[in-house]
Protein backbone atom coordinates (compact mmCIF):
# COMPACT_ATOMS: atom_id res chain seq x y z
CA UNK A 1 0.00 0.00 0.00
CA UNK A 2 1.47 3.55 -0.86
CA UNK A 3 2.96 6.25 1.81
CA UNK A 4 0.27 8.38 1.99
CA UNK A 5 1.74 12.07 1.37
CA UNK A 6 0.69 14.77 3.27
CA UNK A 7 -2.02 17.26 2.72
CA UNK A 8 -1.50 20.34 1.82
CA UNK A 9 -3.50 23.56 0.82
CA UNK A 10 -1.78 24.43 -2.24
CA UNK A 11 -3.33 28.38 -3.81
CA UNK A 12 -0.12 29.03 -6.33
CA UNK A 13 2.63 27.48 -7.80
CA UNK A 14 6.15 27.32 -5.49
CA UNK A 15 8.75 29.67 -6.33
CA UNK A 16 12.10 29.51 -7.24
CA UNK A 17 13.24 31.99 -4.35
CA UNK A 18 11.98 32.60 -1.00
CA UNK A 19 12.94 34.37 1.40
CA UNK A 20 15.31 32.89 3.92
CA UNK A 21 13.95 35.95 6.80
CA UNK A 22 10.23 34.52 6.40
CA UNK A 23 11.98 31.10 7.02
CA UNK A 24 13.97 31.68 9.67
CA UNK A 25 10.76 33.52 11.44
CA UNK A 26 8.80 30.26 10.77
CA UNK A 27 11.56 28.21 12.62
CA UNK A 28 11.83 30.55 15.38
CA UNK A 29 8.05 30.92 16.05
CA UNK A 30 8.17 26.85 16.61
CA UNK A 31 11.11 26.67 18.55
CA UNK A 32 9.76 29.24 20.80
CA UNK A 33 6.99 28.04 20.92
CA UNK A 34 4.63 30.53 20.10
CA UNK A 35 4.73 34.21 18.49
CA UNK A 36 5.22 36.25 21.67
CA UNK A 37 7.69 33.93 22.55
CA UNK A 38 9.63 34.19 19.46
CA UNK A 39 9.32 37.95 19.52
CA UNK A 40 10.36 38.76 23.04
CA UNK A 41 13.90 36.27 22.16
CA UNK A 42 13.99 38.32 18.78
CA UNK A 43 13.76 41.57 20.26
CA UNK A 44 10.70 42.11 17.05
CA UNK A 45 7.01 42.91 17.12
CA UNK A 46 4.42 40.25 17.00
CA UNK A 47 2.90 41.21 14.44
CA UNK A 48 6.12 41.81 12.09
CA UNK A 49 7.00 37.70 13.07
CA UNK A 50 3.04 37.00 12.05
CA UNK A 51 3.38 38.99 9.19
CA UNK A 52 6.41 36.96 7.65
CA UNK A 53 4.80 33.56 8.50
CA UNK A 54 1.61 34.18 7.01
CA UNK A 55 4.19 35.86 3.66
CA UNK A 56 5.74 32.65 3.82
CA UNK A 57 2.61 30.36 3.41
CA UNK A 58 1.44 32.31 0.48
CA UNK A 59 4.98 32.28 -1.50
CA UNK A 60 4.53 28.18 -0.67
CA UNK A 61 1.09 28.02 -1.27
CA UNK A 62 1.15 25.96 1.34
CA UNK A 63 -1.15 26.04 5.09
CA UNK A 64 2.34 25.85 7.78
CA UNK A 65 0.36 27.00 10.81
CA UNK A 66 -3.60 26.54 12.33
CA UNK A 67 -3.77 30.02 14.77
CA UNK A 68 -6.76 30.15 16.79
CA UNK A 69 -6.82 32.50 19.43
CA UNK A 70 -6.20 30.06 22.38
CA UNK A 71 -3.14 27.79 20.51
CA UNK A 72 -1.00 27.46 17.74
CA UNK A 73 -0.61 24.07 15.72
CA UNK A 74 1.46 23.33 13.19
CA UNK A 75 -0.09 21.14 10.28
CA UNK A 76 1.32 18.02 8.45
CA UNK A 77 2.97 19.78 5.81
CA UNK A 78 4.15 22.75 8.16
CA UNK A 79 6.15 19.80 10.55
CA UNK A 80 7.67 18.20 7.06
CA UNK A 81 8.82 21.42 5.78
CA UNK A 82 10.04 22.68 9.56
CA UNK A 83 12.61 20.00 9.29
CA UNK A 84 14.14 20.49 6.00
CA UNK A 85 14.18 24.09 7.04
CA UNK A 86 15.92 23.86 10.38
CA UNK A 87 18.43 21.75 9.04
CA UNK A 88 18.82 23.80 5.87
CA UNK A 89 19.50 27.10 8.47
CA UNK A 90 21.82 25.16 10.15
CA UNK A 91 23.66 24.37 7.61
CA UNK A 92 23.48 27.76 6.24
CA UNK A 93 24.99 29.12 10.01
CA UNK A 94 28.13 26.18 9.82
CA UNK A 95 28.85 27.64 6.29
CA UNK A 96 29.19 31.55 7.64
CA UNK A 97 31.25 30.27 10.88
CA UNK A 98 33.67 28.24 8.30
CA UNK A 99 34.17 31.43 6.00
CA UNK A 100 34.51 33.67 10.06
CA UNK A 101 37.21 31.19 10.87
CA UNK A 102 39.30 31.82 7.96
CA UNK A 103 40.10 35.31 9.36
CA UNK A 104 44.06 35.70 9.65
CA UNK A 105 43.26 36.48 13.17
CA UNK A 106 41.31 34.50 15.44
CA UNK A 107 39.01 36.70 17.76
CA UNK A 108 35.56 36.25 19.30
CA UNK A 109 34.32 35.46 22.86
CA UNK A 110 35.33 31.50 24.30
CA UNK A 111 33.52 30.58 27.56
CA UNK A 112 35.44 28.20 29.90
CA UNK A 113 34.15 26.28 32.69
CA UNK A 114 37.02 24.30 35.03
CA UNK A 115 37.67 23.46 39.02
CA UNK A 116 39.22 26.11 41.45
CA UNK A 117 43.04 25.44 41.36
CA UNK A 118 45.14 26.29 44.00
CA UNK A 119 47.74 23.56 43.81
CA UNK A 120 50.26 25.60 41.98
CA UNK A 121 48.15 27.43 39.01
CA UNK A 122 48.36 24.75 36.36
CA UNK A 123 45.14 26.58 34.50
CA UNK A 124 45.94 29.74 35.35
CA UNK A 125 49.39 30.08 33.68
CA UNK A 126 47.71 27.85 30.56
CA UNK A 127 45.61 30.83 30.32
CA UNK A 128 47.64 33.52 30.63
CA UNK A 129 50.11 31.84 28.04
CA UNK A 130 46.95 31.44 25.92
CA UNK A 131 45.54 35.31 26.43
CA UNK A 132 49.60 36.26 24.80
CA UNK A 133 49.50 33.81 21.60
CA UNK A 134 45.72 35.14 21.12
CA UNK A 135 45.08 38.96 22.50
CA UNK A 136 41.85 38.75 20.26
CA UNK A 137 40.10 35.83 21.75
CA UNK A 138 38.63 36.58 24.59
CA UNK A 139 37.84 33.90 27.47
CA UNK A 140 35.59 34.10 30.18
CA UNK A 141 35.94 31.56 33.23
CA UNK A 142 33.58 30.21 35.08
CA UNK A 143 35.55 28.42 38.09
CA UNK A 144 33.28 25.99 39.90
CA UNK A 145 33.36 22.88 41.45
CA UNK A 146 29.77 22.51 40.42
CA UNK A 147 29.30 20.73 37.46
CA UNK A 148 28.45 23.26 34.41
CA UNK A 149 25.65 21.59 32.04
CA UNK A 150 27.40 22.60 28.82
CA UNK A 151 24.78 22.76 26.30
CA UNK A 152 21.92 24.89 28.67
CA UNK A 153 24.63 27.12 29.51
CA UNK A 154 26.29 28.63 26.53
CA UNK A 155 29.29 26.84 27.91
CA UNK A 156 32.02 26.14 24.76
CA UNK A 157 34.80 24.15 26.50
CA UNK A 158 35.18 22.34 30.16
CA UNK A 159 37.57 20.58 31.94
CA UNK A 160 36.24 17.71 33.73
CA UNK A 161 37.04 14.57 36.10
CA UNK A 162 35.56 11.35 36.17
CA UNK A 163 33.33 9.41 33.46
CA UNK A 164 32.61 11.20 29.91
CA UNK A 165 29.04 9.64 30.02
CA UNK A 166 27.27 12.54 28.32
CA UNK A 167 27.12 11.44 24.32
CA UNK A 168 26.34 15.47 23.59
CA UNK A 169 29.64 16.01 24.91
CA UNK A 170 32.95 15.45 22.98
CA UNK A 171 35.96 14.88 25.33
CA UNK A 172 40.21 14.98 24.73
CA UNK A 173 41.95 12.89 27.34
CA UNK A 174 44.43 14.40 29.42
CA UNK A 175 45.74 11.86 31.90
CA UNK A 176 44.52 9.73 34.76
CA UNK A 177 44.33 11.58 38.26
CA UNK A 178 46.01 8.75 41.00
CA UNK A 179 46.10 9.98 44.65
CA UNK A 180 48.69 10.00 46.65
CA UNK A 181 49.26 11.13 50.56
CA UNK A 182 51.45 14.43 51.28
CA UNK A 183 52.41 16.64 54.45
CA UNK A 184 54.57 20.26 54.82
CA UNK A 185 58.10 19.32 56.02
CA UNK A 186 56.94 21.22 59.58
CA UNK A 187 53.86 19.30 60.27
CA UNK A 188 56.00 15.59 59.69
CA UNK A 189 59.36 17.57 61.84
CA UNK A 190 56.74 18.21 64.88
CA UNK A 191 54.57 14.71 64.46
CA UNK A 192 56.83 12.29 62.92
CA UNK A 193 56.55 10.15 59.73
CA UNK A 194 53.74 7.76 59.26
CA UNK A 195 55.75 3.87 57.92
CA UNK A 196 52.45 2.20 57.95
CA UNK A 197 48.91 3.20 56.75
CA UNK A 198 47.55 2.41 60.17
CA UNK A 199 49.64 5.10 61.88
CA UNK A 200 47.88 7.65 59.96
CA UNK A 201 45.04 7.28 62.78
CA UNK A 202 47.22 9.04 65.02
CA UNK A 203 47.89 11.80 62.84
CA UNK A 204 45.74 15.03 61.89
CA UNK A 205 44.39 14.64 58.23
CA UNK A 206 43.20 16.82 56.16
CA UNK A 207 39.72 15.67 55.43
CA UNK A 208 38.29 16.02 51.91
CA UNK A 209 33.94 16.00 52.22
CA UNK A 210 34.30 13.88 55.46
CA UNK A 211 31.51 13.01 57.62
CA UNK A 212 31.47 14.32 61.24
CA UNK A 213 35.07 14.87 61.18
CA UNK A 214 36.19 11.70 59.97
CA UNK A 215 37.25 9.99 56.78
CA UNK A 216 38.12 6.37 55.18
CA UNK A 217 41.09 6.58 52.79
CA UNK A 218 41.84 3.24 51.03
CA UNK A 219 45.46 3.38 49.21
CA UNK A 220 47.19 0.17 47.16
CA UNK A 221 50.19 -1.01 47.89
CA UNK A 222 53.25 -3.90 48.22
CA UNK A 223 50.63 -5.75 50.28
CA UNK A 224 47.98 -4.83 48.16
CA UNK A 225 44.24 -2.87 49.51
CA UNK A 226 44.69 -1.55 52.77
CA UNK A 227 42.49 1.35 54.59
CA UNK A 228 42.21 3.42 57.51
CA UNK A 229 39.92 5.87 59.29
CA UNK A 230 41.54 9.37 59.79
CA UNK A 231 39.97 12.35 61.52
CA UNK A 232 41.42 16.09 61.64
CA UNK A 233 40.25 19.35 62.54
CA UNK A 234 39.33 20.52 59.31
CA UNK A 235 37.25 19.11 56.38
CA UNK A 236 36.30 20.78 53.05
CA UNK A 237 34.94 19.77 49.20
CA UNK A 238 37.40 21.77 47.67
CA UNK A 239 40.49 19.73 46.73
CA UNK A 240 42.57 22.81 46.53
CA UNK A 241 41.51 24.04 49.28
CA UNK A 242 42.82 20.65 50.88
CA UNK A 243 46.08 21.05 49.12
CA UNK A 244 46.45 25.05 50.57
CA UNK A 245 45.89 23.52 54.39
CA UNK A 246 48.38 20.94 53.67
CA UNK A 247 51.27 23.50 52.69
CA UNK A 248 50.40 25.39 56.06
CA UNK A 249 50.73 22.42 57.97
CA UNK A 250 46.91 21.44 59.43
CA UNK A 251 48.05 17.80 58.74
CA UNK A 252 48.36 15.44 56.13
CA UNK A 253 46.16 15.42 53.10
CA UNK A 254 45.30 12.40 50.39
CA UNK A 255 45.49 14.47 46.72
CA UNK A 256 45.22 13.95 43.27
CA UNK A 257 49.09 14.06 42.56
CA UNK A 258 48.63 17.11 39.85
CA UNK A 259 48.86 18.89 43.12
CA UNK A 260 50.67 16.93 45.26
CA UNK A 261 53.69 16.66 43.32
CA UNK A 262 54.15 20.85 42.12
CA UNK A 263 54.13 21.46 46.39
CA UNK A 264 56.97 18.57 45.83
CA UNK A 265 59.12 19.74 43.58
CA UNK A 266 59.11 23.33 44.99
CA UNK A 267 60.01 21.79 48.43
CA UNK A 268 56.92 22.49 50.50
CA UNK A 269 54.85 19.39 50.63
CA UNK A 270 56.44 15.26 51.22
CA UNK A 271 55.02 12.87 49.46
CA UNK A 272 54.37 10.10 52.64
CA UNK A 273 53.98 6.75 52.33
CA UNK A 274 55.26 6.52 49.14
CA UNK A 275 54.99 2.87 47.68
CA UNK A 276 51.08 3.78 48.64
CA UNK A 277 48.63 5.30 46.30
CA UNK A 278 45.36 5.15 44.83
CA UNK A 279 43.47 5.05 41.58
CA UNK A 280 41.95 8.63 40.53
CA UNK A 281 39.83 9.02 37.75
CA UNK A 282 40.50 10.26 34.25
CA UNK A 283 40.42 14.31 33.61
CA UNK A 284 39.15 15.44 30.02
CA UNK A 285 38.81 19.09 28.04
CA UNK A 286 35.28 18.55 26.75
CA UNK A 287 33.19 20.51 24.45
CA UNK A 288 29.50 20.30 22.54
CA UNK A 289 29.28 17.51 20.10
CA UNK A 290 29.00 19.82 16.93
CA UNK A 291 29.58 19.26 13.21
CA UNK A 292 31.83 22.58 13.02
CA UNK A 293 33.94 23.55 16.23
CA UNK A 294 35.03 27.35 16.08
CA UNK A 295 38.23 27.78 14.97
CA UNK A 296 38.83 29.83 18.50
CA UNK A 297 37.31 27.03 20.41
CA UNK A 298 39.68 24.67 18.97
CA UNK A 299 42.64 26.49 19.67
CA UNK A 300 42.18 27.03 23.44
CA UNK A 301 41.22 23.28 23.62
CA UNK A 302 44.57 22.40 22.01
CA UNK A 303 46.11 25.55 24.07
CA UNK A 304 45.34 24.10 27.17
CA UNK A 305 45.76 20.43 25.73
CA UNK A 306 49.87 21.06 25.22
CA UNK A 307 50.59 22.97 28.38
CA UNK A 308 48.46 20.61 30.83
CA UNK A 309 49.08 16.97 29.95
CA UNK A 310 52.84 17.25 30.45
CA UNK A 311 52.01 17.86 34.18
CA UNK A 312 49.73 14.60 34.30
CA UNK A 313 52.70 13.09 32.65
CA UNK A 314 55.29 14.27 34.62
CA UNK A 315 53.08 13.30 37.80
CA UNK A 316 52.64 10.04 36.91
CA UNK A 317 56.12 9.08 36.31
CA UNK A 318 56.79 10.15 40.32
CA UNK A 319 54.67 7.43 41.41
Amino acid sequence: MAERQPTVARTATLPQVVDLNRIDAFVQVMDAGSFSAAARALGQPKSSLSRAVSKLERELGVVLLQRTTRRLAITEAGQLYLERARSALGMLADARARLIDTESEPRGVVRFTGPPDDSGNMLAGALASFATAYPAIHVECLITQRRVDLVAEGVDLALRAGRLDDASLVGKKLGDTPLALYASPDYLAARGTPRKLAQLAQHDCVLFRGARGRARWTLSGKRGHESVEVSGPINVDDLGAACQLALRGVGIAFLPTTFGQRGVSEGKLVRVLPSMQAEGGAVYLVHPATPHLPRRVALLRDHLYASIKPMFEACTGHL
